[in-house]
């Protein structure tokens, strides 16, 4: 029996496929977008099933470029539901096959829609063809640290405070990129340890420790802030050494602001 599953975005089908409750899924060939869709709505789902995610390495690269979902695909790494391998010789559409079904994802016009199958015989063929896929392909690791694991290292390092609108602008900021332009990590934690009035040796410390960033690239993404006119610093003298640098907003009515609130006029300002 054919059946078919229609949705605006690979997400709905997705969602409609994790609805089945599957143990496992297997997805081939998914286009960056694609795969961020399978890490999002198996980091939104409470038991999502088991995922083997086969796909091209620049569509994983390109989705390694974004911190929000690569920090949150090495979360399901880490719990061990989500494995990456690549290949090359791979079909020309994306495709979902779970316990009892196989759907290929067809984009038409601005949709995306699932044409699938529950046919047994069919079904066992695309298995045990991607199965031997899966066995010669090569691992893919993420590099980003796992979204919890940051987190949690920020609470302990600078307190909830600071880790709660961190994790408030990371969420609203849903296109962060790791690439040193707009909104990434690295300017989402200096905003909200400016917020806070935190040291950049605390912040910084704490990002090259998790492996967010180098104590370098905080330095230089501070610099990029205060010459937007985002943050400023003040100097706080120590017993030995060089004074260090406290972080503030440059605008005090920023103080008051949410922090999505917040994430969104940065996100303007370094867009102009």
């Amino acid at each position: 029996m054919t059946s078919n599953l229609l949705g605006n975005t690979a997400g709905d089908v997705l969602e409609t496929v994790f609805e089945a409750d599957p143990a496992e899924l297997l997805v081939v060939n998914p286009s960056s977008k694609t795969a961020e869709a399978v890490v999002r709505t198996a980091d939104e789902t409470p038991d999502p099933p088991e995922i083997r995610l086969l796909a091209e390495r620049d569509a994983l690269k390109q989705v390694a470029d974004k911190f929000t979902v690569a920090s949150a695909a090495a979360d399901l790494v880490a719990d061990e539901t989500l494995s990456l391998r690549t290949a090359t010789d791979l079909p020309q559409n994306a495709l979902l096959a779970t316990d009892e079904r196989v759907v290929a994802l067809v984009a038409a016009g601005d949709g995306v829609g699932g044409i699938g199958t529950d046919d047994a015989p069919f079904h066992d063929t695309v298995l045990e063809a991607y199965d031997t896929e899966w066995r010669e392909a090569e691992a893919f690791t993420f590099r980003a640290p796992a979204r919890s694991a940051v987190e949690s290292s920020l609470a302990e390092s600078l307190g909830e405070d600071v880790e709660a609108d961190f994790d408030a602008m990371l969420t609203s900021a849903t296109t962060a990129r790791g690439d040193g332009e707009g909104l990434d990590e690295v300017v989402l934690s200096l905003l909200a340890a400016a917020k806070h009035r935190e040291l950049l040796y605390d912040i910084s410390k704490w990002g090259e420790d998790t492996g967010v960033a180098s104590k370098a690239t905080f330095s230089r993404t501070k610099t990029r802030l205060e010459e937007a006119g985002l943050i400023e610093t003040e100097k706080v003298p120590i017993d030995v050494g060089r004074p260090r640098l406290r972080l503030t907003l440059a605008d005090e009515r920023l103080q008051d602001a949410e922090a999505s609130e917040l994430a969104g006029v940065a996100a303007s300002v370094l867009a102009a």
